[in-house]
């Protein structure tokens, strides 16, 4: 009998369930929704959310659905990477989740650096957003909750309640993403982090590869969850090794798999894939965001009503009428990057002749996937290979069939686009299916 999984991906700004049939494939039921559990934050910079929101919501529309379709035989998780949250000794949230939007890890601190400046000195490939950066900078400002015990992700949390567990496990794609991380012992650099002051306790165990957290009160086995990265390359990617996956949604994201360790620095970073798989991965702060900036720009100057058919179909006339290499050259870096996060996005190439609404939405639509195309280009540089098929996932993409055609063009290949939204939910229950084959 073929098994059904239940998938889950706890998102930035949404939660995404599915279930799935193992043998065909195939999603038999799905549901998205908005987890709107913001929280306003002391700081500017902070980002912030409410765990116990994402878990209540989470676990509603899990028995819905079970209640709905029958009991799985195994449930996926994934979720966003990077962010992290406190948990006491009885594992409930003490914090919010500081999500990887996070800005602590810039703040000035110590001779006026800031903790993520400090650990990618120190440990190695730190960056604000990056947990360990948000807790050391929390540690050295005093902020950590006095019962906090151990840190943990929002997907491992989720995790954690499901299974009625008071310590978090962290599996080690979602521990890479916190920085300062060892990929080829597959776990973190305790001694650079002592040395650089860091409070290491609130670490949690790290295992390696895909495993499962333990079970539900009705008997549901649970995967330890997997990032999100990893899962929608998983859910959308037939053929792992020879294909690139550009995601464009809230963010942008390409990424690239590799069967070696490929030392990388910069915009690039490798994280942990299969067991013995890598992946590369670019992602841009702003990416698919720049376009809904560009659309409420739109609607500032016309005092309201969305632009986003208008802002199109402009496009669209301007490449009819004078060609997309005549649009404004736009790079869309406007949160800046990882690795500069003081930069920021420039408009050049404006002339008589092309100053035209279309010329700018054009030049943002490129600009968004040449930032995907640069990185791409590293990583051919990195692993000696280049890809030979192209895939796509996220609203931003899939809604866009301009961006379509201009990704196809810009990176040489047909673009294939899976035909089911929930890329990172399904690749999360692949994933249980395989456990659970395994231990068969």
């Amino acid at each position: 009998m073929a098994l059904k999984l239940m998938g889950i991906d706890i998102g930035t700004t949404t939660i995404s369930m599915i279930l799935m049939d193992e043998e065909s494939k195939e999603i038999t039921a799905y549901e998205t929704v908005s987890h709107d559990s913001f929280l306003a934050g002391e700081l500017l910079e902070e980002k912030i959310q409410d765990p116990e929101r994402i878990w209540r919501i989470t676990k509603e529309k899990m028995d819905s659905m079970i209640r709905a379709c029958g009991k799985p035989d195994g449930i996926g998780l994934t979720g966003q990477m990077h962010g992290m949250l406190y948990v006491d000794d009885r594992g409930n949230a003490v914090s919010p989740l500081y999500t990887w939007q996070d800005g602590s890890g810039n703040r000035p601190l110590k001779e006026g650096k800031s903790s993520a400046d400090i650990l990618a000195k120190k440990a190695g490939d730190s960056s604000a957003g990056y947990g360990l950066a948000t807790h050391y900078c929390l540690q050295l400002e005093g902020r950590v909750p006095q019962n906090a015990r151990k840190m943990t992700t929002i997907s491992d949390y989720i995790a954690m309640k499901l299974c009625g567990h008071p310590s978090p496990v962290i599996g080690a794609d979602m521990a890479a993403s916190w920085g300062c991380f060892d990929l080829r012992e597959k776990d973190f650099r305790y001694d650079a982090l002592k040395q650089a002051g860091v409070d290491i306790s609130y670490l949690p165990k790290v295992c390696r590869g895909h495993f499962t957290a333990g079970r539900t009160e009705e008997g549901i086995p649970v995967m330890a969850a997997i990032g999100d990265n990893q899962a929608s390359f998983f859910g959308s990617v037939d053929s792992l090794y020879d294909t690139v996956l550009i995601n464009v949604g809230t963010g942008s994201q390409v990424s690239f798999a590799s069967r070696e360790y490929v030392p990388c620095s910069g915009t690039v970073e490798l994280r942990p894939f299969t067991e013995d798989g890598y992946i590369l991965a670019g992602s841009p702060l702003c990416g698919g965001r720049a376009y809904a900036m560009l659309e409420q720009f739109y609607r500032e100057v016309s005092g309201g009503g969305s632009y986003y058919d208008t802002m199109y179909e402009q496009a669209q006339d301007f490449i009819r009428q004078y060609g997309a290499d005549a649009a404004w050259k736009v790079e869309t870096v406007f949160s800046g990057t990882r690795s500069n996060p003081g930069k920021r996005g420039a408009i050049t190439g404006i002339g008589v002749e092309n100053f035209h609404p279309g010329a700018m939405t054009v030049g943002v639509i490129r600009g968004i996937l040449e930032e995907l195309y640069q990185q791409y280009a590293k990583m051919c540089e990195l692993t000696g290979r280049k890809a030979k098929r192209l895939a796509g996932s996220g609203n931003g993409l899939r809604q866009n069939p301009l961006m379509q055609e201009m990704a196809q063009e810009m990176f040489g290949l047909k673009l294939e686009i899976p035909g089911y939204r929930e890329e990172a939910a399904r690749g999360a229950a692949l994933c249980m299916a395989d456990l659970l084959k395994k231990r068969a």
